[in-house]
């Protein structure tokens, strides 16, 4: 999961760029990356960390122009080296920068077809590599001296041809101007704006419409399945459908826990979605527990905050924040590695022990992925006091791996595959497990009769994806590649590198 966005301006962009990152920084906090362009000239800084401590004063006054694209990371494909910090950049044609969001599944055999076919080297095991070089390459075929914008919509629709999965992409060509395309499916968000200054407009391209509104751009539309947008450095804007039969099929799980809650995806509010979230939880609790003894609702913070008050509004139970969390605390589903995400747990929330004490609490959170963060925060709660614990799920029981850009592919990993909910409640420990149901979820997010979103991708609940070329041999290799023994090795790997590069 990663977040984008590029920008071009009527002065230098660094700082925008900068500070939209910022706003997206909850979308990967592994490694961040901004290029610039003057003229036809491009300038880079990216390496790993989050993005305030990757920019420094030194580094931003080197950036540049009044063009640029920006990138924080969390890596669910290749290694956690800083060479694969983003964006990435070809040389041949024109020189292109790229910026991407999501993950190709169909990775492997580009690869091969790049090698032999279109004769093009790679540098990195990145898909985002591969994305940008099959664009250049359906660019270069083209024959062109000069290029214009039905070039890159030509070039767009043979990377729609060729790729497969989900992704957003923001990328820039020197001197001629910066473009966004969304996959044929709009598995992954992409939205765009502008900003009237007195030299003239500005647009922004970006992951979420939250970098839009933060940085007083006015939100023009969601870039749709298969579309592709593009502004040239006169501050000419030009769109295309660039896909022949788009299915617009955004991934839930963006209003489940990864998106801001003041970010609008394709026209929906990801607040009001996660506040219908908690009414139709709680009335399945009136529905099927109606005899509950809940004393109070306690919400995992901070995602789950709407969806808990909603729900304590519906049952008319009262409300309480019984966490306090530390904020300089990485999210723990994206942390690389069990043994981190088990440590980094008790070190980001603190129980208040007064409002557990001798009561029965029902703690609610977004989803249940793992379980690591939920088993520990149960047991927190018993020994803040806590009579009985319940849990409840915003969110339907996780039972398959995601292929399309979040970090939870390897099915073994996920505490509710091949287990009941039953058995899922007895591994987290808790009194009793209440989790959404997929259809109530759907109703909640879809906005029914306002929402012009017909299906999702909900792959990751009832193991139906969208692309349709998801297959057992492809997710047991992506397991084998993605578990947390593999993460460990390539981390171990990329350490030993740095150890080398900087002996003397």
């Amino acid at each position: 999961m990663c977040g984008i966005v590029g920008i071009v301006g009527k002065s230098p962009v660094n700082q925008s760029l900068y500070d939209a990152l910022l706003v997206l920084q909850h979308r990967g906090q592994d490694a961040a990356g901004i290029v610039t362009c003057q003229g036809d000239k491009l300038y880079l800084r990216k390496d790993n960390g989050l993005a305030r401590d990757v920019f420094q004063t030194r580094h931003m006054i080197q950036l540049r122009g009044n063009t640029g694209v920006g990138h924080v990371r969390y890596p669910t494909a290749g290694a956690a080296s800083s060479a694969e910090a983003q964006p990435f950049y070809v040389n041949s044609p024109y020189g292109i920068v790229l910026a991407h969001n999501g993950n190709l599944t169909n990775a492997e055999d580009l690869k091969r077809d790049l090698f032999v076919d279109d004769l093009r080297h790679l540098n990195t095991e990145s898909d985002s590599e591969i994305l940008l070089n099959i664009f250049a390459h359906e660019l270069q075929i083209q024959g062109k001296l000069r290029i214009d914008e039905q070039d890159v919509f030509r070039a767009v629709a043979g990377v729609h041809r060729r790729c497969r999965g989900g992704y957003a992409a923001v990328a820039m060509i020197p001197g001629f101007g910066v473009f966004g395309f969304r996959d044929p499916n709009g598995i992954r968000p992409l939205v765009y704006g502008r900003r009237e200054t007195p030299a003239g407009a500005e647009y922004m391209i970006a992951s979420e419409s939250v970098a839009l509104d933060t940085l007083g751009f006015k939100l023009i539309a969601d870039v749709a399945p298969g579309e592709a947008v593009l502004i040239t450095v006169d501050g000419e804007l030009h769109t295309r459908q660039c896909a022949p039969q788009p299915v617009l099929s955004p991934c839930i799980f963006e209003f489940v826990y990864f998106a801001r809650p003041d970010s609008i995806i394709d026209n929906i509010s990801v607040h009001k979605a996660r506040s219908r979230m908690g009414k139709k939880l709680a009335a399945k609790i009136k529905r099927d527990w109606s005899s509950h003894d809940i004393d109070v609702v306690i919400p995992v913070p901070d995602t789950s905050r709407t969806a808990a008050l909603q729900l304590a509004n519906q049952l008319g139970i009262n409300y309480a924040e019984g966490f306090i969390k530390n904020r300089y605390i990485g999210r723990t589903f994206i942390m690389p590695g069990q043994t981190v995400r088990k440590k980094s747990v008790r070190q980001k929330l603190n129980a208040i022990d007064l409002e557990f004490r001798k009561k029965n609490v029902l703690l609610v959170d977004d989803s249940i992925v793992r379980g690591t963060t939920s088993q520990q925060i149960i047991q927190m709660a018993r020994d803040a006091g806590a009579h009985r614990v319940y849990f409840a799920s915003a969110a339907p029981p996780v039972r398959y791996p995601n292929v399309y850009g979040i970090d939870m592919p390897a099915a073994s990993e996920l505490i509710a595959h091949g287990r009941t909910e039953e058995e899922v409640a007895r591994e987290l420990g808790t009194d009793g497990l209440i989790f959404q149901d997929l259809g109530d979820l759907i109703e909640a997010v879809q906005k029914k009769g306002k929402s012009h979103v017909d299906r999702f991708d909900t792959s990751v609940f009832d193991g139906v994806y969208v692309t349709g070329d998801v297959t057992p041999d492809y997710l047991a290799s992506l397991e084998a590649r993605r578990n947390d023994g593999a993460k460990d090795s390539r981390l171990s790997c990329s350490e030993s590198a740095i150890d080398l590069s900087n002996t003397d």
